[in-house]
């Protein structure tokens, strides 16, 4: 057994999200996170003193990632400068970060621990996860119930509005559009909060599509998070010229982090995204 921060620890397996099968014989002290909303998550866990590198795109908390080695970005980090940092730990996402530098920093003797929520269960799995091989299972139990008592609120809000559920295409890509099937923590956020994914039955996760394809699903609104394309005022005007009159005063921004960041951020954007689509919901009846 190895005693780490007055913690003792026997050897421990996990696996992670991928299947990957990984061993620690003590507590990990150098964290680096390619994850911007598992970032957010590390810290919210207490883990401060652990983390040692961050990507660019990693902006929250914002007064405590400022100052940490920054190593590129998601899809192309800088995997000398990952390796100068000596981490004990990477975080990395299936969907975020690219297979081969995973490989890559594997086959040098980094322990990985790839994530791969595609559901909101899916999500609260993965902090509880992180919690687990980090030894903060208790600030990660205590994150999770703070996420469910706000997911049950949602669901009980919803009440008849569940028979009601609104047809909604939501890219999140634009030239060509690019949106998600049912496979996806998006998909999942959207039904929670009451919203039909007209893309959801798509065979890819996330297809492709014409505008017109997309119009011919019937959706009653389109939503425009401003993540990961930027999604703003020019693109809705534009937007707007191209769809009939009804469906043109239905065309509603949204925080991109409220949907697709899981982790911490489901604390408040859950409820957040679901007190504007309440809003939404209202104005369609």
């Amino acid at each position: 057994m190895t005693a780490v921060s007055g913690v003792l620890r026997s050897q421990t397996d996990f696996v992670d999200e991928l299947g990957f099968a990984l061993r620690f014989d003590e507590l990990p002290r150098r964290i680096i996170s390619l994850v911007p909303s598992l970032t957010e998550t590390l810290f919210a866990l207490g883990l401060e003193q652990e983390i040692v590198g961050v990507t660019d795109y990693c902006v929250a908390p914002s007064d405590l990632v400022a100052p940490l080695p920054k190593v590129g970005g998601t899809k192309n980090p800088n995997l000398d400068a990952i390796l100068g940092l000596e981490p004990d730990l990477v975080i990395a996402n299936a969907e975020e970060n690219r297979r081969q530098h995973v490989e890559w920093l594997r086959a040098r003797g980094v322990a990985v621990y790839v994530t791969y929520p595609r559901s909101v269960a899916g999500a609260l799995e993965t902090i509880l996860s992180l919690g687990k091989i980090a030894g903060r299972e208790a600030r990660a139990s205590l994150l999770a119930r703070k996420i469910i008592s706000g997911v049950s609120a949602i669901e009980a809000q919803l009440g008849i509005w569940n028979k009601l559920s609104f047809r909604v295409f939501c890219p999140i890509w634009k030239r060509p559009w690019i949106t998600f099937n049912a496979d996806t923590y998006a998909h999942d956020v959207l039904r929670l909060v009451g919203f039909k994914n007209v893309f959801g039955a798509a065979t890819e996760r996330y297809p492709r599509a014409k505008l017109e394809q997309a119009l011919e699903l019937r959706p009653d609104v389109i939503l425009l998070p401003d993540e990961p394309y930027a999604f703003d005022s020019s693109d809705i005007e534009e937007l707007k010229q191209a769809l009939p009159a009804m469906l043109a005063r239905r065309v509603v921004p949204i925080s991109g982090r409220d949907l697709h960041w899981y982790g911490a951020h489901m604390a408040s954007g859950l409820t957040s995204l679901a007190a504007l689509l309440n809003r939404v919901r209202a104005s369609l009846v």
